[in-house]
């Protein structure tokens, strides 16, 4: 994005989303300084396009409300972007009717060279990876409490637990996250005083309050969220140590299975399996020297693989 009239076009784009962008943002998003993204705004101003500038810790550029801009137009790059994204997304359980209506939408107005190409690209695109279906939570819940988590604003939420049984909880959140087809929101519970993970498809109702508060240094959204789902109760609870380490092990499995430490000897892997002979087929793939510290049962399992393995390669 060398040339500045690309780099106004690309101001604009931004200021179309509807909400405040402040002007450090807006000059790492532009790669310039905030003098420029200033020389910009007067720049669009004069085209005639209502820029809005407020200063103070929530100010920023923005379009004044009620103006109308000209539909917004794709490059072949853009419009093959959008696409492909929207494609990935359906693969990876975002909400289907949504994200097929959005595709439609995007491809009906697209020019009739460019559909056709576009087209070719979706009936011939493969994946590696199985698609998830995805549980779509409501729009107004999701939205809300991503408003809440920006502003840093407590809100009130009803939710309805997996036994059907509804609550009210004040709730801090800290952020939203998409794993494994289903959307959660994890903050801060005023009732449990812990820091929870909550299913967003299970939020029924969420209002703003108008205590603020401050999220954690230390507190990962990603990292909380697959750690909670790590911790869901199973059959068995495993141990085992791993003579790898802790950046590889972290390379090959993922968080929202097993929980990983350093330890003398390599890394513990904490994780609970609903099947131990599941379980020894995942450390016989991993390819590493390993030490099984619980539960016993779990030796056991590693000898009948290792058997079955060892008949295999006997046929003839």
């Amino acid at each position: 994005m060398s040339h500045p009239t690309t780099r106004i076009l690309a101001m604009l784009e931004l200021l179309q989303a509807g909400h405040r962008i402040g002007g450090a943002e807006l000059a790492r998003r532009l790669d310039v300084d905030e003098r420029t993204v200033r020389r910009y705004a007067a720049r669009l101003e004069e085209l005639g396009i209502p820029v809005v500038a407020e200063r103070g810790r929530y100010g920023g550029y923005g379009i004044l409300p009620g103006y109308k801009l000209p539909p917004l137009m794709l490059s072949d790059d853009e419009a093959t972007a959008v696409v492909l994204g929207l494609l990935a997304g359906r693969r990876a359980g975002l909400p289907g009717e949504a994200t097929e209506s959005a595709l439609a939408k995007v491809q009906r107005v697209l020019p009739a060279a460019l559909r056709e190409r576009v087209q070719a690209l979706q009936e011939t695109l493969g994946f590696t990876g199985a698609a998830r279906e995805g549980v779509s939570p409501a729009t107004a819940a999701l939205l809300s409490l991503a408003a809440a988590a920006r502003a840093r604003r407590r809100t009130r939420i009803r939710y309805r637990s997996w036994k059907g049984a509804d609550s009210e909880r004040d709730l801090d959140p800290y952020g939203l996250v998409f794993h494994s087809g289903r959307w959660y929101v994890t903050g801060h519970d005023h009732g449990s005083g812990e820091v929870r993970t909550f299913r967003v498809d299970r939020v029924l109702a969420v209002e703003q309050r108008a205590e603020t508060y401050e999220i954690p240094d230390d507190l990962d959204p990603v990292r909380h969220v697959t750690a909670s789902l790590a911790s869901v109760p199973y059959a068995h609870e495993v141990e085992v140590l791993l003579e790898t380490t802790l950046a590889e092990a972290r390379r090959r499995i993922p968080a929202s299975t097993a929980t990983l430490t350093e330890a003398p000897g390599g890394v513990l892997m904490s994780t609970r399996a609903e099947r131990l002979d599941g379980m020894a087929q995942m450390l016989a793939g991993l390819g590493w020297p390993f030490v099984v510290r619980r539960p016993d049962a779990l030796r056991e399992a590693v000898r009948t693989l290792a058997r079955t393995l060892r008949d295999q390669a006997d046929r003839s």
